[in-house]
């Protein structure tokens, strides 16, 4: 993992813990994924929210097969999550986002936690680093 990830990884974290300490716990995901994309913009971050992602399958070509919530500065794609205990689907589905968009890290943050940091998950091409 290089360092430039490493850094962006470590201002996305303290991006979020920005907004949990503002907001608390509670919320709806949508409302985190909002002021985290403000936050990140805020801090001169290239941002790209929700968007669609293709995926090919034997020739098969899908324009949307799912949406991403955050992708940041095109190289880490952040899951928001406002739940009372993360499941192991949630990984699953971050490690899938990864394997087809075809990004280095990951981020699975889950708000609804009274200490973010208890809340953040991070993946790195298909295993946790």
């Amino acid at each position: 993992m290089s360092l430039q990830l490493n850094q962006l990884s470590g201002e996305i974290i303290g991006a979020a813990i920005e907004v949990h300490k503002s907001l608390g716990p509670g919320l709806l995901e949508s409302a985190y994924r909002r002021c985290l994309c403000q936050e990140l913009y805020l801090r001169g971050h290239k941002i790209n929210y929700e968007r669609p992602l293709s995926l090919e399958y034997k020739g098969l070509r899908i324009k949307c097969a799912y949406k991403y919530d955050i992708l940041v500065n095109g190289q880490i794609i952040i899951e928001c999550k406002s739940v009372e205990k993360l499941a192991p689907i949630h990984g699953a589905q971050l490690l899938t986002y990864l394997r087809v968009g075809g990004w280095p890290l990951g981020l699975l943050i889950n708000f609804n936690v009274e200490v973010l940091k208890n809340g953040i998950v991070r993946r790195i091409n298909g295993f946790t680093a």
